[in-house]
């Protein structure tokens, strides 16, 4: 993993885990009542050895961790209470490039999974991930329809957060655990005329790299797997933020034009507390025409310490490319924010990064 240098130290409550971790003292989080040795297995290999209690599964409770595996899909532990953000390991005209399963995701347990929206890449494994973790699925009505369909006789429960026609804006509230959530209807990304204005941005074209479907050629299963879900519609997107313990951590996976499409949602997000930590999806349909602005945007708006980049892997061979494509060019948009305000980043990098639970640790 590489990292931009930020202007600003980390002053807020919360700080990196790898830079203190060592001098404090293990809290535990969620014990499990039968937790099984896979499930001891993946949330360590996920979460780290360092962070596990190897008898009860438990998750430590004084930090918050993100571990990767692809797209915007995240395994997370706020407090030691653990949860999903997106659910799809990417595969489709490359296999193996993440080095996960669903089934290894499935083995973590989490108690929640939370949809961005309802795109294959975002949700095609949620109703798999559901039904065998029991965990609850935060989405739109539209998402959580779509995801009950994946799996026959359905035994997980859904939250429905709006539908596909709510408005940008709307605001939904609710808890998991020690978990404040709040989501946030938004606009997932899109073509738009180039803006010609101060605050326009250059368009944009990554490199389409093919070495990685050369060097992970697909199995068959996982091309029919991908055909089969290309149709899968988006429903609506929400950003949602979570807050435990004094933390603030903003997750978006699409960063619509709200400049012409949803101006309001800048006034909700301005509106909500400033984020210690901010993930935010960096490739869209709107960078041909200009480039990372709407990126620029929702940072702008979210306000974060740290900035995480997602959606910008190369799991989808000729149209994507690999994350570090993306590096200069969003540390130009970067550097158009005033310093004072410029969070700095923790540039994620695939495959390196993916699974690597030491990238995103910060403490409580």
């Amino acid at each position: 993993m590489s990292e931009f240098p930020g202007p600003r130290s980390f002053t807020r409550r919360t700080l990196l885990g790898g830079a203190i971790g060592a001098g404090l003292v293990a809290t535990a989080g969620r014990s499990l009542a039968d937790p099984g040795a896979r499930t001891i297995a993946a949330r360590t290999r996920f979460f780290g050895a360092a962070n596990v209690d190897q008898v009860t599964g438990a998750v430590r409770g004084d930090r918050v961790i993100l571990s990767w595996f692809g797209c915007t899909s995240f395994a997370a532990s706020f407090g030691g209470t653990v949860v999903l953000l997106d659910a799809w390991v990417p595969r489709g005209l490359h296999s193996g490039y993440v080095p996960t399963t669903v089934a290894q995701v499935g083995d973590l347990r989490p108690e929640a999974i939370f949809i961005g929206h309802g795109h294959f890449d975002h949700a095609g494994d949620a109703g798999a991930l559901a039904q065998a973790s029991g965990a609850v699925v935060f989405g739109t009505a539209e998402h959580c329809a779509q995801i009950e369909s994946q799996v026959d006789a359905p035994t997980f429960r859904t939250v429905a957060l709006g539908d596909a026609h709510s408005a940008p804006g709307e605001t939904y509230r609710h808890s998991v655990g020690p978990i404040e959530v709040t989501a946030v209807r938004h606009v997932h990304s899109g073509p738009k005329p180039p803006d010609h204005s101060e605050a326009g941005s250059a368009p944009f074209f990554p490199v389409p790299d093919l070495r990685d479907a050369i060097a992970n050629p697909p199995e068959l299963c996982d091309l029919v797997a991908l055909g089969s879900s290309l149709s899968d519609e988006e429903g609506g997107s929400l950003l949602y933020q979570f807050r435990v313990g004094g933390f603030t951590l903003t997750w978006n996976d699409s960063a619509g034009p709200l400049a012409e499409a949803g101006p309001q949602v800048y006034d909700v997000l301005r509106g909500l507390p400033a984020s210690d930590v901010h993930v935010g999806a960096i490739q869209g349909f709107n960078q041909p025409f200009n480039g990372l602005r709407d990126v620029r945007q929702y940072i702008e708006a979210v306000r974060p310490e740290v900035f995480v980049p997602s959606h910008h892997d190369n799991w989808l061979p000729g149209l994507t490319a690999r994350g570090d494509t993306y590096q200069v060019a969003l540390q130009g948009e970067l550097d158009r924010i005033p310093a004072d305000r410029r969070p700095s980043v923790r540039f994620l990098a695939d495959p390196g990064d993916y699974l690597r639970p030491d990238s995103l640790t910060f403490t409580l």
